[in-house]
């Protein structure tokens, strides 16, 4: 946390009794009700909240910026002395890019997928006159270099689709950071990455905010990593302020009953399960599997089995092979070597050539339900399309069958069967993509970081729902994850995979229990403390002399 920021006295940021509303049905509704912010050049301010708490939107206003549909009704925004509501359209392109810049959460959909990373990179500074295209382009690898992006000199010339998600997070960090701007708004910058990579990218964002006295509004629902990167903290609760104060004070000493609901640990946790019979039959095995983009082996000797009412979490770096495991065994990237059994019947290696029946048996659920879903569909159509394929059922009969699925993932049919993806919160679009899954009738799901997206209390309450469905429907899953939380709460088995390789694997409990093998123990020992001096004390204790030092090669 920057000195400076306690030092100065110079005001960047003024909002000032701010009003937002939301459009629907021709109607405008209150989504944040007279919010003060203030923020000093240096300085982070933390903003946190439940799902729909108000969070990502008064972030954007402190950009003077509202998304389609919301409006700021009343207040004042100042940026600098300058007032960002009465601006016009061309000082406000003036300001954004340049001075003010924005971490989104969804890498995948904020990317243009037909532009290289380079060139979307260098487009602000070259446009902005910051500076010309050769110099950007440096400028660009060497910040690709202090987040730890791999392969940093040519990672820039890949197209979007040909990096991991955490790769493609830090690969906007350093685009935000490119014009060096006054202010940047982290919208859960850190949500799609795992926890080794995440202190890198922690030390570097604080590195960059010190080195050029940049203040910055840090959006998360994780509270240890913004008990690391905040000087103050605002806590919102449906568009109200609940309560704020200097980061120590707030962690030590929350006021409200709300804010201690949020301190509170999950209790959330399923009990272990017995050892599985020797010689029972996995639901899916996966067999010394070998996989390659291009000439180049992402998977090496892959193999795990889940059996029939378990769950097997799959944990491992950005990058580590966890979601290309899943694409074999769905039959989207067919392996090199090796095969993919389904209830000891070997299944074809490309999807192409499975039956119906076949690929009924596995089905997805993604990660960021925003992309997954077609917004132009309602929640009837995105759910009953399945339901019709797989089962045949239409007209009465198939909207009959989404309706019990909506009971079954807690959505009243009567208030949802008709919404579209953008009228529903995260939490709620995460559950119609676990019921889009549940339509096919599957005996097998592959969870993909689907509670990475959510705050603590929604994604809680998705996993007591996975299990609750699992005990009734005797579901397998495979749950990929880099949240060792969630590990603790749903897991059975654990598979840890680095580079492409498994390196450990065995029943949960083995897991947690001493000793691991270097690279399970590196995973527990980078999970974030709710203690500021946490990720202090981390690099200290892995000989890590300055913040910058911790973005140049993996922690030793």
């Amino acid at each position: 946390m920057s000195d400076t920021a306690t030092q100065s006295s110079d005001l960047l940021v003024e909002m000032r009794n701010v009003y937002l509303e939301g459009r629907s049905d021709e109607t405008w509704h209150p989504i944040i009700n007279g919010v003060d912010l203030t923020l000093k050049r240096g300085e982070v301010l933390g903003l946190i909240g439940e799902s729909g708490a108000g969070k990502s939107t008064l972030g954007l206003a402190s950009m003077g910026f509202c998304r389609d549909g919301v409006r700021i009704s009343s207040g004042s925004v100042m940026f600098d002395g300058i007032d960002l509501l009465s601006a016009s359209a061309e000082e406000k392109r003036q300001l954004l890019g340049k001075r003010i810049a924005y971490v989104a959460q969804s890498a995948a959909a904020s990317f243009n997928p037909s532009h290289k990373l380079i060139d979307q990179h260098t487009e602000a500074p070259v446009q902005h006159g910051v500076s010309g295209r050769s110099e950007s382009e440096l400028d660009g690898v060497e910040l690709y270099r202090k987040l730890r992006l791999p392969n940093p000199d040519e990672i820039g010339f890949r197209y979007p689709h040909q990096v991991s998600g955490g790769q493609l997070q830090r690969a906007m960090t350093a685009m935000a950071m490119a014009c060096r701007p006054d202010l940047i708004i982290f919208d859960e910058p850190t949500t799609a990455l795992d926890v080794t990579t995440q202190i890198e990218v922690l030390a570097s964002i604080r590195e960059i905010v010190e080195e050029f006295n940049t203040a910055a509004i840090y959006i998360t629902h994780d509270l240890a990593v913004v008990a690391q990167m905040a000087d103050r903290i605002k806590v919102l609760l449906k568009g109200d302020e609940v309560e704020e104060a200097e980061t120590r004070e707030m962690l030590s000493n929350p006021t409200q009953d709300y804010t201690k609901s949020l301190w509170a640990v999950r209790e959330f946790q399923r009990p272990q399960k017995p050892a599985v019979h020797t010689g029972a039959t996995p639901v899916v095995s996966v067999q010394g599997v070998t996989a390659a983009y291009g000439k180049i082996d992402v998977l090496r000797d892959v193999s795990f089995d889940i059996h029939e009412g378990r769950t097997v979490a799959v944990v491992g770096e950005s990058g580590s092979g966890k979601s290309t495991t899943a694409r074999c065994i769905t039959g989207l990237l067919p392996p090199r070597l090796g095969h993919i059994e389904l209830d000891g019947e070997m299944l074809p290696l490309d999807y192409r050539k499975r039956s119906n029946h076949q690929l009924q048996q596995a089905q997805m659920i993604y990660q960021m339900a925003d992309t997954a879903l077609n917004p132009r569909k309602t929640v009837g159509e995105i759910i009953g399309r399945p339901v019709e394929f797989y089962t045949g059922l239409k007209g009465r009969e198939k909207r009959k069958r989404v309706e019990e699925l909506l009971e079954q993932i807690e959505l009243p049919a009567s208030q949802f069967i008709d919404r579209l993806p953008s009228e529903m919160s995260g939490g709620q679009k995460q559950r119609i993509g676990i019921a889009r899954s549940l339509a096919a009738e599957p005996k097998f799901i592959i969870c993909d970081e689907v509670t990475s997206a959510l705050d603590q209390l929604v994604a809680e309450g998705i996993l007591r729902l996975l299990a609750d469905l699992q005990d009734k429907l005797g579901l397998s899953y495979m749950f990929i994850t880099h949240d060792l939380a969630t590990v603790k709460s749903i897991a059975d088995e654990v598979v840890v995979m680095k580079n492409g390789e498994v390196v450990e694997q065995g029943p949960k409990q083995d897991m947690f229990t001493p000793p691991h093998h270097p690279y399970t123990d590196l995973l527990l020992s980078s999970v974030p403390e709710m203690d500021p001096d946490w990720l202090d004390k981390l690099l200290s204790e892995r000989g890590v002399d300055n913040i910058g030092d911790a973005a140049v090669g993996k922690m030793n």
